[in-house]
């Protein structure tokens, strides 16, 4: 399909059907998504494919309490959420139902391959992201290329020692983020809703619009 169409509906997927991803669909999508940028060419991303009922349970029993935490701070206004009440219990499904999904595919990074720049700022450290996110990106857009759905989600990042020992992840090796995958129970959207481009490009300075008008 055309990058800009992959780009404007590869969203959220919180409904999977049961059917499995061929091993060759996982590997033409790898096979494209290994090209994503990163610092020095060092490649330090890794994926773990969890396709066992038994391990998939695992995961899904480490991800609900924290999901359910989550959800119950965006009902008592702890936790800002900006999504329309349907997408939050969408995502609600979707926690409860994580170990029957296909495929749970953890990315993980090397260490060593990474090399933030932001560490001594006094603020949340986000740079060594810059060569992991390119390539799961890379990855949910040639799985959409494909019919395949995908999900990201961060939140068994905060249990990462407990996901290492279950999965067999080194200590050189963090983990950055676990994207459910599979086919669609549902039609992949037509178009995805973000904030128009006039609202976040500026001119020179912060806060000075670049573009003015309505979008086309």
């Amino acid at each position: 399909m055309e990058l800009d169409e992959a780009m404007r509906t590869t969203g959220t997927c919180r409904y999977f059907r049961d059917d499995p991803v061929p091993d060759e669909v996982l590997h033409a999508a790898v096979d494209a998504a290994r090209f994503g940028p990163q610092g020095g060419n060092r490649q330090p991303v890794k994926w773990i494919v969890v396709r066992d009922a038994a391990r998939k349970q695992a995961l899904a029993d480490l991800y609900l309490p924290m999901w359910e935490a989550y959800f119950a701070g965006i009902g008592e206004g702890t936790v800002q959420a900006n999504a329309l009440p349907k997408t939050v219990l969408d995502a609600d499904h979707f926690a409860r139902h994580l170990a029957s999904v296909p495929a749970i595919l953890v990315l993980c990074a090397e260490t060593s391959g990474l090399h933030p720049t932001d560490t001594e700022l006094g603020r949340l450290s986000v740079v060594g992201g810059a060569s992991i996110y390119p390539t799961m990106q890379n990855l949910c857009l040639a799985l959409r290329d494909r019919g395949v759905a995908t999900a990201v989600t961060t939140l068994l990042c905060a249990v990462e020692p407990q996901v290492r020992e279950l999965l067999g992840v080194p200590d050189d090796h963090i983990t950055a983020a676990h994207v459910a995958v599979g086919y669609p129970a549902k039609a992949f959207p037509t178009k995805l809703s973000r904030t128009p481009v006039e609202q976040i490009v500026f001119d020179e300075t912060f806060g000075r619009p670049l573009f003015a008008g309505t979008p086309a």
